[in-house]
């Protein structure tokens, strides 16, 4: 059985599921309630694959809520709850979501293996981030020809550059994407030296620097809300690729020709029947997901129990391969832009 370990995209979206779920005690209750409420197994699904395999899954709340991201040991306590939980039901291999992966990671929350009297198995859980690296990669090729952008004549930036998420990306880009130029940005010099040393190519740019160069930009970093871009200086067209978490690149851009397109998602060929996507902003939430979501299904129709995503920089594109070959053959398909290209912002 796979499981999916997420959290509500605000407070007070959080009370309104609690409230439908029938937690009239927990909606209720402040940030501080919430803060003390333990995890949700909330959900149990069925998905028949593409090729006709049946597996089940649960979903897990962890009631964590973003605005608790400012208390550490908080934070950390619903992560490892909601892991605990998992362990306990029986699930075999779980997801880590949203900010549960992040603060998993920035957190080192591999140092807490026991929680109460369980002894975490970490095979049991992965991050999604390769299936999120390989999603993104592909949605930069398809969607880069859809507004007249050539790769191999191109320059694309990669904002986040160091992190799990961003050097898969600058991999794939390098190896098997044929893009002209890189341009690779991230807070730290001393990472990003490194990951030019690994790649052998690619150039080091601030974010103010790269922007104004670039013809497709792919965040794998959250963009701060109190960053102003000017969009004038964009070259046009430009694909904006919104990678990071929370998703709000669409309302810092505005210009034609500058194309926004969620990253990081991906669209089932049928509908699944759960209620779990529904406050998660998707077009299509009976068909649409999170990549790192999908990651956990894809373990359990392809019998690969293991922590596929785990650390930083263990991302191969051998890893990528496995899982995009096995996302198509399941039925998912990446999240694109439309023909039309609507999605540009006039």
């Amino acid at each position: 059985m796979f499981g999916l370990i997420g959290h509500s995209t605000s407070f007070q979206d959080a009370r309104r599921k609690a409230h439908d779920l029938g937690f009239d005690h927990i909606a209720k209750g402040d940030l501080d309630v919430w803060c003390s409420a333990p995890p949700q197994l909330v959900e149990h699904v069925e998905v028949e694959s593409a090729v006709g395999k049946t597996i089940r899954g649960a979903y897990i709340d962890s009631c964590f809520v973003p605005e608790m991201l400012g208390r550490f040991k908080t934070a950390r306590r619903k992560v490892l709850n909601a892991m605990e939980l998992a362990q306990k039901k029986g699930i075999d291999i779980s997801a880590l979501g949203g900010f549960t992966s992040i603060i998993f990671e920035n957190f080192n929350l591999l140092n807490h293996q026991h929680v109460r009297s369980t002894m975490l198995d970490w095979t049991r859980f992965t991050t999604g981030n390769t299936h999120t690296a390989w999603v993104i990669s592909r949605q930069l090729e398809i969607n880069a020809p859809k507004v007249g952008i050539d790769l191999k004549q191109s320059r694309v930036a990669v904002v986040g550059a160091t992190g799990d998420i961003g050097s898969a990306v600058c991999r794939w880009l390098v190896s098997r994407s044929g893009v002209k130029e890189i341009s690779l940005v991230a807070r730290q010099q001393e990472p990003l030296t490194q990951l030019r040393d690994e790649l052998g190519g690619g150039e080091i740019h601030s974010l103010e620097e790269a922007l104004p160069q670039a013809d497709a930009v792919i965040w794998v970093a959250s963009l701060p809300k109190t960053l102003e871009i000017d969009s004038t200086t964009l070259k046009k067209p430009c694909l904006m690729i919104d990678g990071g978490y929370p998703k709000n690149l669409g309302v810092k851009f505005a210009g034609r020709e500058v194309h926004v397109l969620n990253g990081g998602i991906v669209e089932f060929f049928k509908d699944i029947g759960w209620n779990m996507m529904e406050l998660a902003e998707m077009d299509k939430p009976q068909r649409q997901m999170f990549a790192c979501f999908a990651e956990a299904m894809l373990l359990e129709f392809e019998d690969c129990y293991t922590n596929f995503s785990w650390g930083r920089n263990n991302i191969t594109l051998e890893k990528m391969d496995f899982i995009g070959e096995a996302s198509v053959r399941h039925g998912f398909s990446t999240l694109n832009l439309k023909e039309s290209c609507q999605a540009a912002i006039a």
